[in-house]
């Protein structure tokens, strides 16, 4: 079959080659096309376009106002500011029906998570009702997602407080560390809305999402890992975050008196919360089930403690909350503290976190809508919000995965009901913050966990495991640098592998062999296509690297070298078609070539020229033609510079 291949590809080649002939002319004017291509851009004028592009959508945006009435660009200016002006306008009490629902729905869940997560934090349990209400009204106004839920969450909750604690003990000095958490949060929001304004969003997708899958798996372990000190009434417990420092404390804390009646409460609440979620995944009419099974835990726990006086037989309970409505805490940013410089390198890494949280989870419930999802315009809404949020006692919000899907299911039209909750958690704060001084933190350490499982995607990570080795390198060293290190050597374990991927296909030595698919023009790699035939006498090689540099260029054209020398060993040596005598260089994916590159390309070039052989260049780009007539490589191979393959290879016939 291979041989009467061969042969057939030999009839056509001799019949064709009349006609090839006849195209001399052709080829050669296509090859001038290349050659005489105009010089590319510079590296200052690509800084300018950039910067030109960055702003390019207000400057169309303010030529379309030209002409129009003041009011109506007033209006249009406001509107783009605040959608809610835009869908606002076409509110119906339908839909008002449905985000109240679903906004009471997203209070009961909000409510104990909120106070949760504050401790989770190290912050007294209040403020994390604060951040449940002024974020959300901000976002409402300013957002886009009809249906993500903001709020504080688990990760940067536990990422805040992991980084800050290492420059202020939370324990010693709360006043001083909360202090350092409404900077960083200033840090944060400040980071996120120039990411947007200046359309800077390519920073978030240095987290991958393999690096997100693993990360969010080992910060839910670690998190659940804290919620034993909770769990088991332990009342001294490590700050650090890693698990062996972790489960060091918990087996230090079995020498040391402990309450049982903790672990019995939290562990009773915990397995509730578990069999609503099943019976609501079970009943979708249940969806509301799951929803406010947290907060009928804290209500039914905080009754029993309150009835049977269980604090004072050892249940640690959350005592003294806070009431009335976000204080002011403008005066709390430290710009003149020493750990400024820590405090917006936090506040970066938290931006990151959360807006890749955020971004991705409106994004997923966008596409099931049926709507786009402007990511510039979430960001600067997430970082104004968290601006504002750090002036009135708030720390980093943003997106909630769990809540959003209960804010979705709940059938939520649009971020009406985000302000419902921020009211409902108001009236919380004014009226009801002294019937929780009873709870007990085993109920809110149950909470807790029960919303662990969801940042655990087993099932993601073995795609990733089955699509990308590299990819499941980048996850596994988040997961075990979170489980291990602690939460900020996680992240930086994974953003580095996910650049040395990207260094590594960049600069990686790949070449492979073309050959031409029998009955069309086409070249193709001969091991991903067999039934492709080499052409006799020529040797087309095609650079799979993006960049010919100094780091692969030897390798390069080295391998090149032995492959030539490999097709004279295997051909037949009477056979005067098996000596190579033209070698071809395909140069679509080379979009880069330095001064090593080029140095390389000549010493290929004067190796085959020594042994009777020729060098062409097929489809260089823009940028790497510019630079082979620079420095006279083009002059030097005699012009063979052609369009594409199937020229090159005629260029040889027609000799």
């Amino acid at each position: 079959m291979a041989l009467s291949a061969i042969e057939s590809f030999k009839v056509e080649d001799h019949v064709v080659v009349d006609t090839e002939k006849n195209n001399i002319q052709e080829h050669s004017e296509t090859s001038k096309w290349v050659l005489s291509a105009p010089d590319p851009p510079t590296l200052w004028y690509q800084i300018v376009v950039s910067v030109r592009n960055s702003i390019s959508h207000y400057q169309q945006w303010c030529s379309s106002l030209r002409g129009q009435h003041r009011a109506k660009v007033v209006l249009s200016f406001l509107t783009a500011i605040f959608p809610i002006l835009d869908w606002g306008h076409n509110y119906t009490v339908t839909k008002f029906r449905n985000d109240l629902l679903a906004g009471l729905t997203i209070a009961s869940l909000c409510i104990p998570q909120s106070i949760g997560y504050a401790t989770l934090a190290k912050l007294d349990p209040e403020y994390g009702l604060y951040t449940s209400v002024v974020p959300p009204l901000i976002y409402a106004i300013m957002g886009t997602s009809r249906e993500i839920a903001i709020g504080p969450v688990a990760v940067v909750s536990l990422l805040l407080s992991s980084m800050i604690q290492k420059l202020i003990d939370p324990v010693a000095d709360p006043v001083g560390y909360r202090k350092l958490v409404f900077t960083a949060t200033l840090f944060a929001g400040i980071f996120q809305a120039a990411f947007g304004l200046l359309r800077l969003g390519f920073f978030v997708d240095f987290l991958s999402h393999a690096a997100i899958v693993g990360f969010m798996a080992g910060a839910a372990i670690i998190i659940g890992l804290q919620q034993l000190k909770g769990l088991f009434g332990i009342n001294h417990f490590t700050n650090n975050t890693d698990i062996i420092s972790v489960m060091k404390s918990v087996w230090e804390s079995v020498h040391h008196p402990w309450n049982p009646l903790n672990f019995v409460l939290g562990c009773s609440f915990f397995i509730f919360i578990l069999l609503t979620r099943l019976l609501g995944k079970r009943n979708r009419k249940l969806y509301w089930l799951p929803a406010i099974s947290p907060l009928i835990s804290v209500i039914l726990a905080t009754v029993i403690v309150f009835v049977t006086r269980a604090d004072k037989s050892g249940v640690n309970i959350v005592k003294h909350i806070k009431g009335g409505l976000n204080p002011i805490s403008m005066n709390e940013i430290e710009f003149n503290s020493p750990h400024v410089g820590a405090l917006a390198k936090i506040g970066l890494v938290v931006a990151i976190v959360a807006l890749t949280e955020s971004v991705s989870v409106g994004r997923s419930f966008a596409s099931m809508k049926g709507y786009h999802l402007d990511g510039n315009k979430e960001m600067v809404s997430l970082g104004f919000m968290n601006i504002i949020g750090s002036f009135t006692s708030c720390y980093v919000a943003t997106g909630s995965f769990s809540r959003t899907v209960v804010n979705f299911t709940a059938g939520c039209e649009t971020l009406m009901s985000n302000i419902v909750m921020a009211v409902t958690v108001i009236i919380s704060l004014l009226c009801l913050t002294k019937l929780l001084y009873f709870t007990p933190t085993a109920i809110l350490a149950s909470i807790i966990l029960s919303a662990l499982p969801g940042l655990i995607d087993i099932n993601e990570g073995y795609k990733i495991w089955k699509t990308d080795k590299v990819d499941f390198l980048a996850c596994i060293g988040a997961f075990f640098g979170v489980m291990f290190v602690s939460v900020e050597i996680g992240l930086l374990v994974a953003v580095a592998i996910s650049f040395m991927k990207i260094i590594f296909l960049s600069i990686g030595p790949g070449i492979e062999t073309l050959g031409k698919l029998p009955g069309t023009n086409m070249f193709c790699d001969v091991h991903q296509y067999p039934m492709a035939i080499k052409i006799p006498g020529v040797v087309i090689v095609r650079i799979k690297s993006s960049m010919l540099c100094f780091s692969n260029a030897n390798s390069i054209t080295e391998r090149v070298t032995k492959w030539i020398t490999e097709e004279e060993t295997e051909g037949d040596k009477e056979d005067t078609r098996s000596i190579i005598q033209l070698v071809i260089i395909d140069a679509s994916n080379l979009v880069s070539i330095d001064t090593s590159g080029i140095a390389s390309l000549e010493k290929l070039h004067k190796n085959l020229v020594s042994s009777g052989k020729q060098l062409a260049i097929a489809n260089p780009r823009w940028k790497v033609i510019y630079k082979l007539k620079t420095t006279n490589f083009v002059k030097r191979i005699g012009g063979r510079v052609f369009l594409t393959v199937g020229e090159a290879v005629e260029s040889k016939l027609d000799c």
